[in-house]
């Protein structure tokens, strides 16, 4: 089998300057390059923190987020890409400074499987944060 990496995920916001805005603010991404998409009617941008890369879409008469979208449990019931997943070493210093910075936090678990986060981006969009133990 060809071997592979992982490279970046992507979202669609409403607002390319924002959204760069949120991430560099929120996530200490930085921009690593801008451009168009003609095919897509997509001003784009590609973000960079360390090894990962991310990459938003503003595109030209794009629909909003459904609201079921902005929900974990809600959005599972629905088929398709749900969310990217980061990996934290202490959630609760995590989740204290989101709340710093006035982030949305919109789920969080502390099971005996594992504890993590979603937070929602500028837009509306679920990020994953998982503290997951050394094994």
């Amino acid at each position: 089998m060809a071997e592979f990496t992982f490279h970046h995920g992507g979202v669609s916001v409403p607002s390319l300057d924002e959204a760069i805005d949120w991430y560099g603010r929120v996530l200490g991404f930085e921009v690593e390059k801008r451009f168009y998409i003609a095919a897509a009617k997509s001003h784009t941008a590609m973000l960079r923190k360390g090894p990962l890369r991310f990459e938003i879409f503003e595109v030209e008469g794009a629909a909003a987020l459904p609201e079921d979208r902005r929900s974990p449990p809600a959005d599972l019931r629905t088929h398709g890409n749900k969310h990217v997943a980061f990996r934290v070493e202490d959630l609760e210093l995590f989740l204290a400074e989101m709340e710093a910075k006035q982030v949305d936090i919109a789920f969080v678990v502390r099971e005996s499987f594992g504890k993590g986060c979603f937070i929602r981006d500028c837009a509306g969009n679920l990020i994953e944060f998982v503290e997951e133990p050394d094994a």
